[in-house]
């Protein structure tokens, strides 16, 4: 035994060391000395000396972003909410110890995403360490300020995005391969994001291309507003936060024009390929299969069933009791498919279907189909692993959401909060989205922050985010609580077409975890505490 550990310490220290060294060469331009007495040896990082260094280290972290990004397992946190599920057996093991709330240390999927986000922090690392007290060209300050400017923004996102799925998560900021972190304390966590975030907003600038990759002042104020709202929420409970996240998102409402943010008309075009770049994307992940860059491998036909013609990955599925409960109009046609349009051999057919197959005659698993995942059918990528469609990462619909939410939690809602929420409400109805409508939410529907919180939850229904939203408000109990049994009014069909309601007993995964607030974080991964015992859960 006493070799085997010795042999797994050295294994996790030659880990650590190789994916530092990766997250250096990835770069290309990162540098790094050896001291010649190997007893005090530690890894340096060079500096910069040319703008063209400075660029092509930024352009490898938005690379190492994509790399954590391009599967569902960097939203394996997604499967705990009450809007998506996965199939009851299969590979899909890791998913459902999310979706069942029975999360282990051992969950590969877990470790995969962490040492994904973390290659990405060591490279944003490298950056600023290799900038400090370089200066470049005269002529070219502010593309250095852009350049850091991302640097900040792209580890804070990162922070944000492991914080969400484990509480505490250990602050590295620095690039040595030797250190053995503890985990930071919550508060910690969320001020390290702040001021990433707060960096990246004074050195980026007020507008990029709609769609860009590339963040602008306007994004990384966003994602402070985000911030926000967690840190008003569940754990820390700072109500203060409240009014610092609805100023967040005025500022970016006020000045979006600029930013080259708005709703798009059409919600649909969101989830297609058309959709790529859109002025509602405050933050996008954008793939591109040309030049060996990676593709998006978390749509298409990982959210079919495997049935024949289909031949899907059955890896996302829509939850019935949300889809049921779901208000009809133009958001839940752009959010499910409830039927596919079918030839003989069970293949979708958009242009000669010889008949609608509905998701309750499944013959695997009965689950409504999340065309958020799919894609627009006639694009074709849903019989794809992968697609070229973005990752929206943030939506400008977002944006209004919290400055309603956090309007009314502050006690300052006024009109232009409630107009806020009532763009987007329009928009779900298929109405103008800028045009005042009868049907408009008002104080008799009930407080703005309750109507905002349930808006959110249709509105980003199969967007991996429902969790997050449960843990801040600690209604996880609430949402999960009744899932099992699901029971749906079904129907069968004659092969005349005639339906008949018939009680359909969904394939839920059972809830196997607890529900309660002790069980809202993922544990660290396992082999990443065995590497370093300061990271106990």
């Amino acid at each position: 035994m006493k070799t085997r550990k010795i042999y797994k310490s050295l294994k996790g220290l030659i880990a650590v060391f190789g994916l530092a060294v990766m997250a250096l060469s990835f770069n290309g331009c990162e540098q790094f000395d050896l001291e010649e007495d190997p007893l005090s040896s530690q890894l340096q990082v060079g500096t910069y000396s040319t703008m063209a260094q400075l660029e092509l280290g930024v352009t490898g972290i938005f690379g190492k972003l994509n790399k954590a990004a391009w599967m569902s397992t960097f939203y394996v946190n997604g499967w705990s909410g009450d809007d998506i599920t996965t199939h009851v057996a299969s590979n899909k093991a890791d998913f459902r110890e999310y979706d069942q709330r029975f999360v282990t240390p051992e969950n590969s999927r877990t470790l995969t995403n962490w040492n994904g986000v973390y290659e990405m922090i060591r490279a944003a690392n490298t950056v600023l360490q290799s900038v400090e007290g370089v200066t470049f060209s005269p002529a070219e300050p502010e593309k250095r300020e852009r350049l850091i400017g991302e640097t900040y923004f792209l580890r804070a996102i990162m922070f944000n995005h492991l914080m969400r799925i484990h509480g505490r998560i250990p602050l590295i900021l620095t690039v040595d391969p030797f250190q053995q972190p503890g985990l930071n304390t919550q508060l910690e966590v969320f001020e390290q994001i702040e001021s990433d975030l707060l960096a990246a907003e004074s050195r980026l600038p007020m507008s990029t291309a709609v769609g860009s990759a590339n963040p602008n002042a306007g994004t990384a104020r966003a994602f402070l507003a985000r911030l926000y709202m967690d840190w008003a929420g569940f754990p820390l409970k700072d109500a203060g936060k409240y009014a610092q996240a609805a100023a967040s998102a005025k500022t970016v409402m006020d000045n979006a024009a600029e930013h080259n943010f708005s709703l798009e008309p059409d919600l649909t075009k969101l989830w297609s390929q058309a959709g790529r770049f859109t002025e509602e994307g405050v933050f996008t992940i954008v793939y591109s299969q040309s030049g060996g860059n990676l593709s998006n491998r978390k749509m298409g036909k990982l959210g079919l069933p495997s049935d024949p013609g289909l031949n899907g990955w059955q890896e996302t599925f829509a939850e019935i009791r949300f889809f049921e409960d779901m208000p009809a109009g133009a958001r839940k046609d752009a959010t499910y498919y409830d039927v596919l349009p079918v030839a003989d051999d069970g293949a979708i057919d958009v242009a000669n279907p010889t008949r609608m197959l509905r998701w309750e005659e499944f013959k695997d698993q009965q689950n409504p189909i999340l065309r958020k995942i799919v894609g627009e059918l006639a694009d074709g990528d849903w019989a794809q692993f992968q697609t070229e469609r973005s990752d929206l990462f943030m939506r400008y619909a977002e944006v209004l959401l919290i400055y309603a939410e956090a309007s009314g939690e502050a006690g300052t809602a006024g009109a232009d909060a409630w107009e806020a929420l009532n763009m987007v409400h329009r928009r779900a109805m298929g109405l103008d989205p800028n045009t005042p409508d009868a049907s408009d939410l008002t104080v008799a529907d009930g407080t703005i922050q309750d109507l905002a919180f349930t808006e959110r939850k249709w509105e980003f229904a199969g967007e991996f985010i429902r969790w997050n939203d449960l843990v801040r408000k600690e209604k996880v109990e609430e949402a999960l609580g009744n899932r099992n049994p699901q029971v749906s009014i079904g129907t069968s069909f004659d092969e005349n077409g005639v339906g008949t309601p018939i009680p359909l007993t969904s394939a839920a995964n059972p809830i196997l975890g607890s529900l309660g607030t002790d069980n809202y974080f993922a544990p660290i991964p396992l082999e990443e505490v065995e590497k370093n015992p300061n990271l106990a859960n």
